[in-house]
């Protein structure tokens, strides 16, 4: 490949372009009117305008951006994470207009996008799934038969659902007839499809997934796992790896059964198998996210390896670099997504950014999209940088998290900053005990 349109942006972007002009190959950046001033945008070979700011009106226009890719003569699109990343359509499109799509198979991403389709198929592999609904439904009277019968606490999900949109745990039927029809409207409007489905919500979980690669050639390896269970409103918040909580008898199973996962849908580029797992280490498919992960970073820092590199590499066909048992991890590493939002509420907190700076010591990187003098727009997700801090031990890479954000400087917007120095104080993430629950039964006296 000589030319790769990158179909995303800011800090993905950018992440992106860095291993592309390493590489020695020409990137083209697409921007909306809101984002013509950002780094990605300069740090492309070329970029191109594709519209106003809404997301509707630039980066989710498929035709202006495979008709950008086709005049300038492009070699391959990467979609990065969100946006058209698991659109089958738009990644059949590209396939069709002689141009390589820098991820799974449009087949894989329609299979593993429909989370009933997906549950199936990994019960069919023999991955164990969490006791849920075996189809979708429409109707309140089928989910509330279907959540009697399984028990409660349940979560309703939209079957087309990704990134915590159209999900809510339902404590009782009062809660679930509450939530039905609006759950309903957000799979519809994100998703294409009003179908929900039920599934059993497991008490004190975590949330534990295993980066996966395979290539055109039947080669398929795990990069290890990471534990993904701090979040909020089911989203993200802190990611690290090694888990804290499993064994090693656990995470081995985990590998072996996402490498089974993987190869039941004859899996090729990056990928990720979540699993929610209880007090007892038993461990269920949630979800295949069929794209780069926002904490791919994590996995980059305890292998020393570079995913978007080994994305370029299988989509052209090459062979996996490495061979499973070539593969080793050594430290560890947590990656702390900074948002532009209230550190109490996590409402979005736009605006212009007066300073951002951090001190660079051994073990961080910080990827960002933003820079002194950039602006947070409404318009798309707050994470304003991704801050990954690697340690020999886990306890050396909190004690240097707790130095960079000390050391931290951000004026002008507000940022969940002081929330990551109350989490690392915390005993219960010091300790690795944490659940999924961890941010939603805190208190943090944050400023």
């Amino acid at each position: 490949m000589q030319k790769i349109l990158i179909a995303n942006r800011g800090e993905i972007a950018l992440r992106i372009i860095k291993t592309c002009h390493e590489m020695g190959i020409e990137t083209v950046a697409v921007y909306s009117d809101a984002d013509k001033d950002m780094p990605f945008v300069k740090n492309a070979t070329y970029s191109f305008s594709i519209g106003e700011s809404p997301v509707n009106k630039s980066y989710l226009k498929a035709e202006l951006i495979l008709e950008i890719a086709k005049r300038e003569g492009v070699d391959g699109i990467h979609p990065g994470y969100g946006f058209l990343s698991e659109n089958a359509d738009f990644a059949r499109e590209v396939q069709k207009a002689g141009i390589v799509f820098i991820g799974p198979d449009p087949e894989t991403i329609e299979l593993m996008g429909d989370k009933i389709v997906s549950r199936r198929t990994m019960m069919e592999a023999g991955v164990p799934v969490v006791p849920g609904s075996e189809e979708g439904t429409s109707t309140l009277e089928e989910a509330s038969r279907l959540a009697e019968s399984m028990g409660y606490p349940v979560m309703l999900k939209a079957s087309g659902g990704g990134g915590g949109i159209g999900m809510v745990r339902c404590e009782n039927e009062q809660a679930l007839a509450k939530s039905f029809g609006s759950t309903k409207a957000r799979a519809k409007a994100y998703f294409g499809s009003e179908e929900v489905f039920v599934e059993k919500y497991i008490e004190n979980a975590r949330h534990v997934e295993v980066q996966v690669f395979g290539d055109h050639h039947g080669n398929i390896v795990h990069l290890y796992e990471r534990d993904c269970s701090i979040q909020r409103r089911h989203q993200k918040v802190v990611e690290e790896s090694p888990s804290p909580f499993l064994s090693e008898e656990a995470k081995n199973k985990m590998y072996e059964t996402a490498l089974r996962a993987a190869a039941a849908v004859h899996y090729k580029n990056a990928g990720t198998i979540e699993f929610i797992v209880d007090e007892q280490e038993n461990f269920y498919f949630l979800e295949m996210n069929t794209r780069l992960q926002v904490e791919h970073p994590v996995t980059e820092k305890i292998t020393g390896l570079d995913l978007v590199k080994w994305q370029i590499l299988v989509a052209r066909g090459e062979q996996l670099p490495l061979l499973q048992t070539e593969i080793s991890r050594s430290g560890h590493a947590i990656e702390f997504r900074l948002y532009a939002e209230d550190p109490k509420s996590f409402l979005p907190s736009p605006g212009k950014i007066e300073v951002f700076h951090w001190n660079s010591f051994d073990g961080v990187r910080v990827d960002s999209g933003y820079d002194s003098s950039t602006t947070v727009t409404p318009f798309y997700d707050p994470m304003i940088a991704k801050c990954i801090i690697y340690g020999e031990t886990r306890e050396e890479a909190i004690a240097k998290a707790s130095r960079f954000f000390n050391e931290l400087k951000i004026e002008g917007i507000k940022t969940n900053a002081p929330l990551f120095k109350e989490i690392l104080m915390d005993t219960e993430f010091q300790n690795g005990s944490y659940t999924t629950s961890f941010l939603t039964n805190k208190t943090f006296t944050v400023n």
